[in-house]
């Protein structure tokens, strides 16, 4: 398996986008997460992070066997 570099939040829900996720519409404007889900995946992921956070590898690593997110895609 390939290791994650540091990322901005930013740049990983762009690459969560790209590889299909997509935000749910929301019924609330309050509020910082969003709801995202994908046609794939039976289930929807909540994203928490701001834009000008930096996710670690670690996290990076949680979040891709969630959502099937690669080094590749970002």
């Amino acid at each position: 398996m390939e290791k994650f570099p540091a990322t901005s939040a930013r740049k990983v829900f762009r690459a969560l986008q790209r590889i299909g996720w997509q935000q749910k519409p929301r019924i609330s404007k309050s509020g910082s997460h969003h709801q995202l889900e994908h046609p794939d995946f039976p289930y929807e992921f909540t994203w928490a992070f701001h834009d000008g956070d930096e996710i670690g590898p670690r996290m990076l690593a949680k979040i891709a066997k969630r959502t099937g997110l690669s080094p590749k895609d970002l």
